[in-house]
């Protein structure tokens, strides 16, 4: 007897990110929302969300994005700091590393449907 399994669901694709930044002196925790191919800012840094997809819902939740991090101070060099998917689900496995500030992925958001009046 051979079991059918139905194919996997494709990723929706987010055209913003929802994420969390901890700014460790004040350890204040602040919510970010970046648009796709946009650039942010959270204390020195400048944050571009260039693609963002989430699991349908009858799947297993995870969000994913792939953001690029700079360091931006006044005077000085643009520093790349981060490149790379960080995962909702598993923020440790592909981290920023920065004294003063972490960074974390907590959903995707799509204008067009009511996810993007979800928690901000």
């Amino acid at each position: 007897m051979a079991v059918v399994l139905p194919p996997p669901a494709l990723a929706l694709e987010g055209d913003s990110a929802l994420l969390q930044g901890l700014d460790k002196v004040t350890a204040r925790i602040s919510s970010i929302t970046a648009p796709l191919n946009e650039a942010v800012r959270f204390g020195t840094l400048e944050i571009i969300v260039h693609r963002c997809t989430k699991r349908p819902p009858e799947e297993t939740p995870e969000s994913a994005a792939l953001l690029e991090i700079h360091d931006v101070k006044p005077g000085e060099v643009r520093v790349l700091l981060f490149r790379g998917w960080m995962f909702a689900s598993s923020p440790a496995l592909s981290a920023l590393e920065h004294p003063v500030y972490d960074v974390w992925v907590k959903d995707c958001l799509n204008s067009s449907s009511s996810e993007a009046n979800g928690p901000r």
